[in-house]
């Protein structure tokens, strides 16, 4: 069951008009020259960065901010005796793990067919889908009243959302070529992970909502968190860009020129959703497994904290509960600072995301390192701080480097499903990891972060290795098929 663009050349889609990438036109008929095909390609990009990830990015800070509530929840109005692990029946250390990871379950195994679905049903159908109904199911956990009630929320909540952030990076593969979205993907995540710093001032004002109504205050953060993902999908069905064959706010010659720009190897519009071959091709990759455990490693190792972050913080004993919640705020906003900035060097070509990325995990170990061997809590706050910083801006870094190394439409949107399911085991396995049975010191939970970091650093290696090598080996074979060509002209004279 092959796929359009395995017969025909991408150039023959859209029946483009301009030359791209050093292409010569055959006919003296192209709508723009090639003095005008950078500005002609910029000013299109532009126009898509506002329709698409301005957009995008604004629902993930929404999205996030109701993922992370949960956590904030944890500490909320406790010392009222409001708590929501207490109204639900004295929650253990062990339940509430189950509360956190439970969602992430239906998360990780629906994420690749949920991506999938994507490009079957259309973007702006299918992301509609997810956030109306992500809304509805979070303003649902306001109303539960027991254990069993709260667990049936977070699972079908985890179900309802699976498929968002790896369908954003799957749609926006349709538009930009991969040495291009870099940046994209670093702001769009760092809007993300901003919401860690919204969530904790939202969840301190709405602390002083405690018996509004007879509902406790952990009640209403769900409940008013929830709303706007529903307002949200309803504008997504109407105003989100499907594909650039279809944009109405692009030109013709944009369309063209945007769809030129991207490389043979990029999902396609015009492909079929599923393809045999290209699903067999993307499990014999030898960078399938070794992108898979960067993705495992780092999100027990590097992500873990954060699923419990308030908390951790709160029992430094520095403030009180409500005030835990405002001190998130710098440990976000310094990582989602610390990931614009690194995804403008890569942008540039200042560094490259293989030796950011390693950086990044050995100081995260080095930060543990230190949590572990220190007592004053200005001091671990500070590091806490910096080890968020540092699991913020791996993914987002390397999301380029999979999706480059993933050749076809079912291929891309499989690896790019299949990775970021890989990384819901930091919900799964991190409440495990970081329970409160393990604070305040965590030291156990730090040594099991520092020897996952350690196994993320090889894998990230291993990775950077087999992609370079493959590389290589197209690059001799791009110079073996030019020489073939320039033999056989020679022949011919």
């Amino acid at each position: 069951m092959g796929s359009p663009e395995d017969n025909r050349s991408e150039a023959a889609i859209g029946e483009v008009k301009v030359p791209v990438r050093g292409i010569t036109s055959d006919t003296d008929s192209a709508s723009t020259t090639d003095t005008d095909e950078p500005s002609l390609l910029k000013k299109a990009q532009k126009k898509v960065d506002k329709k698409i990830i301005l957009w995008y990015s604004f629902v993930y800070l929404i999205m996030r901010i109701h993922v992370s509530n949960i956590t904030n929840t944890a500490i909320i109005n406790i010392e009222e005796g409001d708590g929501i692990k207490k109204q639900l029946g004295n929650l253990t250390s062990a339940q509430w793990a189950w509360v956190l990871s439970i969602f992430y379950y239906p998360y990780m195994f629906f994420e690749p067919v949920s991506t999938l679905m994507l490009k079957r049903f259309s973007p702006s159908k299918w992301m509609s889908r997810i956030m109306v109904t992500w809304g509805i199911i979070s303003m649902c956990q306001g109303a539960t009243h027991n254990y069993a009630g709260v667990l049936v929320c977070r699972f079908f909540l985890g179900l309802a959302e699976a498929g968002f952030y790896p369908g954003v990076l799957y749609h926006i593969s349709f538009w930009f070529p991969t040495d291009s979205i870099a940046l994209r993907i670093a702001f769009f995540y760092a809007c993300g992970q901003f919401s860690g710093t919204i969530s904790g001032l939202l969840a301190f004002a709405i602390s002083f909502m405690n018996d509004v109504g007879g509902l406790a205050g952990w009640r209403w953060v769900f409940i008013l968190e929830g709303i706007p993902a529903i307002l949200c999908g309803i504008y997504t069905l109407f105003f989100l860009p499907d594909y650039p064959e279809t944009a109405k706010f692009l030109t013709q010659d944009e369309k063209d020129i945007i769809i030129n720009n991207l490389p043979n190897t990029q999902p396609k519009s015009l492909a079929e959703t599923w393809n045999w071959q290209q699903a067999k091709a993307l499990f014999r990759d030898p960078t399938f497994p070794t992108f898979t455990l960067v993705w495992i490693f780092h999100s027990i190792g590097g992500w873990g904290v954060s699923t419990v972050l308030p908390t951790v913080i709160f029992e430094l004993g520095l403030t009180g509960s409500a005030e835990a919640q405002l001190m998130t705020m710098p440990t976000y906003a310094f990582g989602c600072t610390c990931l614009i900035l690194i995804g403008w060097l890569i942008h540039r070509r200042k560094i490259t995301p293989w030796i950011a990325a390693l950086c990044l995990e050995v100081f995260a170990c080095i930060c543990y390192v230190v949590l572990i061997c220190v007592r004053p809590p200005i001091i671990r706050y500070v590091f806490v701080t910096f080890a968020t910083a540092c699991s913020i801006c791996i993914y987002p870094i390397i999301w380029p480097e999979r999706i480059r190394a993933a050749h076809g439409t079912t291929t891309a949107g499989l690896a790019i499903g299949i990775t970021n399911a890989a990384a819901q085991l930091t919900g799964i396995v991190g409440p495990e990891v970081y329970q409160s049975k393990f604070g305040p010191m965590y030291r156990v939970s730090f040594s099991v972060s520092i020897g996952m970091l350690v196994g993320a650093i090889l894998v990230i290696s291993a990775t950077w290795y087999l992609v370079r090598r493959r590389d290589l080996e197209a690059t001799k074979h791009a110079n073996d098929v030019d020489d073939d060509v320039v033999s056989e002209k020679d022949d011919r004279i």
